[in-house]
Order: C-alpha cells, then structure tokens, then sequence
C-alpha cells in the first residue's frame, strides 16, 4: 500500500512540486515508529494540506493499509517502496511485444520476453553490480523469512463498514 500511496501522490501533484514534495513525504515512510510516521505526517499536512487537499485525503484514507509497513525494518521497507526496477522491466516488456504486434504462438512471445530480459544486461555483470546495492537488503530479508512475520496491529473500522464477523444473521 506504501508504493500506490507514494506514486499517487505524485499523480495529484503538479511536477514542478516533485521535488520538494517528495523531500517532505520521506520522512513519513521512513519513520520508525507509527507515532512519529504521523508527527511527520501532521507536518507534510501543514506544509500541503492548503494546495494539494486530495494529496492528503488520501493518505488519511489510507492510512490503516499504510502503517503495517512500518512494522518492517528500514532495508525491508527500502525493497517494498523501490518498484522503479520492476516498473521499467515492466515498461520494456510492453513495448517489446507491442512492436511486434501479433506473437502467432505463445513460445514466441516468451522467447521475446527472454530477449528483453538478456537485453537488460548484455555483458552478463548485472547480477554482481545489483547484489552489492541490495546486499543489506537481502540479508534482511533472509533472516525476515526465516522468522514469523510482525503481527498485524487492530485497526479500528467505522461501524457502519464492519462487517459482522461472528455474529448471526439473525
């Protein structure tokens, strides 16, 4: 929820505001703990709130979805906010099989989805150069398989959305 609630951001947001905006926002999703996530939040709210109203509803809509992210820890959380990678291969891919058009079997579209994919990085160095960036990350991530999940805190709904979970209908 913490990516589609950055990227949406930037949707409602005019570009010349980008930069500074996303300067704000950092500290938000990159707190340590809920309380000062929305300490810093009640912040970027001053600072927005009067230009980019929407910005803020949505962040408050979100915000339930939004705080389980902050149970991460902070390399975690880098790996979950960073789709740039994902979104370009992504980005690659579609044009790749758009500018062929029709792809007569699906082993030709696989094997055109495999050339993209080795087009990436044609010296084959690529795997190294991103291990050494993601070191910390995959670490993380190792110990953070191997161990249950952080629980996942209440969240309080408005009564009228509750469902009736447990109770009969009758």
């Amino acid at each position: 929820m913490c990516c589609i609630c950055i990227g949406n951001t930037f949707r409602f947001a005019s570009k010349a505001d980008w930069d500074k905006m996303a300067r704000d926002l950092r500290p938000v999703y990159t707190a340590v703990s809920e309380h000062d996530a929305k300490e810093r939040f009640v912040e970027f709210a001053e600072e927005w709130g009067d230009k980019y109203p929407a910005i803020i509803r949505l962040w408050e809509n979100a915000w339930v979805e939004f705080v389980p992210f902050l149970d991460y820890p902070a390399e975690i959380r880098k790996v979950i906010y960073s789709t740039n990678a994902v979104e370009s291969l992504n980005a690659r891919m579609r044009r790749a099989t758009r500018a062929r058009g029709h792809l007569p079997t699906e082993q030709a579209a696989l094997k055109c989805l495999y050339l993209v994919v080795r087009s990436l990085d044609p010296t084959g160095r690529g795997p190294k150069r991103w291990m050494n960036r993601w070191k910390g990350s995959t670490q993380h991530l190792r110990h953070h398989v191997r161990r249950p999940h952080p629980p996942h805190r209440p969240t309080t709904m408005p009564t009228a959305v509750a469902p009736n979970i447990g109770q009969s209908s009758t």
